[in-house]
């Protein structure tokens, strides 16, 4: 089977696709993929506060680089870190009004990326391409 045409290879190919305009589009406002996903994870937040483990562990990276990455935040101040007053062992990141401007152009640029990716699919291949993907996401995990 060629390796470019199979399941796998397109599913990169997408990937790469997409990761290439997304960092072009994060490019003036100096951020990466990461702070992004730092970004949308408190802003999705109910209080916009996560703890520094609970965003290491959704972003699938080690302690230190999760402390990297909202150090960096925060130098930009678009975070706040603080101790959680209940356990002052935990490490508290609260998303701050200009992080959640940021926000909004990412989610902004996102939906134009996404409404590029899918422009040659009809409603009805999109609803089905989105059920077909949820259904492979869900076999993975």
């Amino acid at each position: 089977m060629d390796e470019l045409g199979s399941c796998g290879g397109l599913i990169k190919q997408i990937h790469d696709a997409l990761e290439k305009s997304a960092n072009n589009a994060m490019r003036p406002q100096g951020m990466t993929m990461a702070q992004y996903g730092v970004l949308l994870a408190l802003n999705r937040a109910e209080d916009g506060t996560l703890p520094l483990k609970e965003l290491e562990q959704l972003l699938r990276v080690a302690q230190s680089t999760a402390a990297g990455i909202v150090a960096r935040l925060e130098q930009k101040g678009f975070v706040e870190g603080f101790g959680d007053p209940a356990d002052r062992r935990v490490k508290l990141v609260r998303i701050t009004a200009a992080g959640e401007a940021c926000c909004r152009q990412a989610e902004q640029d996102m939906e134009r990326t996404e409404t590029e990716l899918l422009s040659g699919l009809t409603e009805a291949e999109r609803t089905i391409f989105l059920t077909l993907l949820k259904k492979v996401r869900d076999t993975l995990q």
